[in-house]
């Protein structure tokens, strides 16, 4: 691929593919997006990163690179919609198509499978961290069928353009392992913060004087812990319909690993943020731990 500013389609605007089309444009690149039934928030995200609305058709014959980035329910289906428009379109130059959501190994390896016989060629990729700010930069993890290594040094080459990519080689490594590598990250982060807000309330469902009690002894015997509740909790509310999918796919990447059983931890919390959602913006759950929250601020803040 050429070493002058590539053209990237990046689907969706939401507030990850936004953040990382605004670092390429901010670059010198040119990125094209499909705004068709998008959310006027989405559409003005959009704009304000300087993404340029196309046709699937068009970013099929323009784009060097697509990059997926959208809810793990939708990763599947928008890559066999897409390449419906690339065998329509009958580019004449080659594109590479760069998974990035957040799906176990064998979702990753299906939508790989999508573009088998075709000239798409296709990465596997996870991100860990939050959208790119001035001063901070996610990692793409990144993994290539073992035969593609040239196709994973061109992807880690879009680092000149502002993408921190971390490639996975070395034994074993193929499509799906960039995805394994996102679930374990995820199940850990997304899980931990399942499992304080379930014992948040439950123990509320106890009674409000346990909630009270087990902030208190969180304080005297794990003031990392109540710390950690203050952020994570309320970073959590807005995300929470996003994280269902994703411990889902976790679930699923666990199952096929270790059983039926170890996987039941990761299907609690797809139950528990589906919960969550549900009580958004205002209900008893979302009240209980914003209260929660709240007194946790004030015991760290006054020692007592």
């Amino acid at each position: 691929m050429s070493s002058s500013a590539p053209t990237i389609a990046i689907i969706a605007p939401g507030g990850m593919g936004a953040a990382v089309a605004h670092r390429f444009t901010k670059s010198g690149c040119t990125v094209l997006t499909t705004l068709e039934g998008r959310s006027p928030a989405s559409i003005e995200r959009a704009k304000a990163a300087g993404m340029e609305d196309a046709s699937l058709a068009v970013i099929a014959q323009r784009a060097s690179w697509v990059l997926s980035i959208l809810p793990p329910s939708s990763a599947l289906s928008f890559a066999e919609q897409f390449k419906k428009a690339y065998d329509d379109a009958s580019p004449k130059s080659k594109l590479a198509f760069v998974d990035c959501n957040a799906v176990s190994p064998e979702t990753a390896k299906r939508v790989a499978r999508v573009f088998d016989g075709s000239a798409v060629r296709f990465v596997d990729a996870g991100i860990v961290g939050g959208p790119p700010t001035d001063g901070y930069d996610p990692a793409f993890y990144a993994s290539v069928d073992p035969g593609d290594s040239e196709l994973l040094d061109q992807f880690i080459a879009l680092g000149k353009w502002g993408l921190r990519v971390m490639p996975l080689r070395g034994e074993g490594a193929g499509v799906g392992d960039a995805s394994a590598l996102k679930m374990s990250y995820a199940g850990m982060t997304k899980g931990v913060t399942g499992l304080i807000t379930t014992m948040v309330l439950a123990a509320h469902k106890s009674s409000p004087a346990t909630a009270q009690a087990l902030m208190h002894e969180l304080h005297d015997s794990q003031p990392a812990f109540l710390e950690r509740i203050t952020k994570g909790i309320p970073s959590m509310l807005p995300k929470a319909y996003r994280w269902v999918g994703e411990m889902e796919e976790i679930s699923s990447f666990v199952r096929d690993g270790l059983g039926e059983g170890e996987a039941h931890i990761h299907q609690g919390f797809a139950h528990l943020y589906e919960r969550i959602e549900k009580s958004l913006p205002d209900g008893e759950d979302v009240a209980v731990l914003k209260q929660f929250v709240k007194d946790a601020k004030a015991v760290i803040r006054d020692g007592k």
